[in-house]
């Protein structure tokens, strides 16, 4: 049998072949960016390439990834290239993942980690439902990795939901003790089984809450994208179980659709609504909100990880 060539989108994405195209609408001049070029750029992207390593700015084609390679700020993603979902909306390749997790893997990325000088760190992984704790383990180990090669480097994860495993494999995560432990619930409860058909809104939830149960110093993070086809009073409901699950750190940002055959844009959202979110989540007790066209979930992450220190300690008094 040939390899995958993830490549083609066929094979990238086989499970979407059979679904009709959706016209991918024209971009509004607030949501283009420039082509990635600068020599901070090739930089990055040739340490990345050194040491083998995966980042989910390539994988999931984000927007911002001239300009954050540019500052040498990557998200790197673990355990493969090849995710056991099939989300609508996202362009990670899908199946079942060719390969066992890398036991180098995460010394790999911590020496990168120390080559790239980065003050603050974004881990993300594909999910792995075919690992019997979900990757929890290797998430653990590569923590422990960067905090011995780079100990003043600050530690954001951005975990799968683990639904198919023993509920404590959560707690070997939280156990390594990252600083910020982020989970996207992506979208709003009613669009779940279209956008998101293998996972689950209230337990994407309360793994949240959980985190915060096991250690309440540790920040707590998740996002959700817009222009899906969601309505104003079903964001401001997610809003108000994200602050009932105790999560201190909000993103919202634009759903861009990466080929025709992934969910449609339902339309895009003006800057101006974004903002009218960021006030509303302010005001319901996020202690740091990020809400542009644009946002993603690692975008500016070092930048906002340190405001919402600050925030914490003006919210204490201290």
């Amino acid at each position: 049998m040939s390899l995958r060539d993830l490549k083609i989108p066929a094979q990238r994405h086989p499970e979407k072949q059979r679904r009709e195209d959706s016209p991918q609408p024209k971009k509004p001049d607030w949501i283009r960016v420039k082509a990635p070029t600068s020599d901070g750029y090739k930089v990055t992207r040739d340490i990345i390439r050194e040491h083998k390593l995966t980042t989910v700015c390539e994988e999931a084609g984000c927007p911002n990834v001239g300009e954050c390679w540019s500052q040498g700020h990557a998200t790197m993603m673990i355990m493969g290239e090849v995710c056991t979902r099939a989300c609508t909306f996202c362009n990670i390749a899908t199946g079942k993942p060719p390969e066992d997790l890398d036991v180098f893997e995460p010394g790999r990325v911590a020496d990168a980690v120390k080559k790239l000088g980065l003050n603050h760190v974004v881990i993300t992984s594909v999910d792995r439902d075919d690992v019997l704790d979900g990757g929890a383990e290797h998430f653990a180990q590569t923590i422990r990795a960067i905090r011995k090669q780079a100990p003043n480097t600050t530690i954001e994860i951005l975990t799968p939901d683990f639904i198919r495993c023993d509920p404590k494999v959560l707690e070997i995560v939280v156990e390594a003790r990252p600083d910020v432990f982020n989970h996207n619930l992506e979208t709003v409860p009613g669009l779940y089984p279209e956008v998101r058909p293998g996972a689950r809104y209230f337990h994407s939830l309360r793994l949240l809450q959980r985190v915060k149960e096991l250690d309440p110093t540790m920040f707590t993070k998740s996002g959700i994208m817009v222009g899906l086809g969601e309505d104003k009073q079903s964001v401001t409901q997610v809003m108000e179980d994200m602050r009932a699950a105790d999560i201190d750190f909000l993103t919202i940002g634009q759903y861009l659709q990466p080929t025709p055959k992934h969910h449609k844009v339902d339309r895009f959202v003006t800057p101006d609504e974004f903002a009218g979110y960021e006030k509303t989540a302010y005001n319901k007790g996020f202690l740091m909100v990020s809400s542009t066209p644009l946002t993603r979930s690692s975008y500016h992450a070092g930048d906002d990880f340190a405001k919402l220190r600050a925030a914490r300690m003006e919210k204490l008094g201290a």
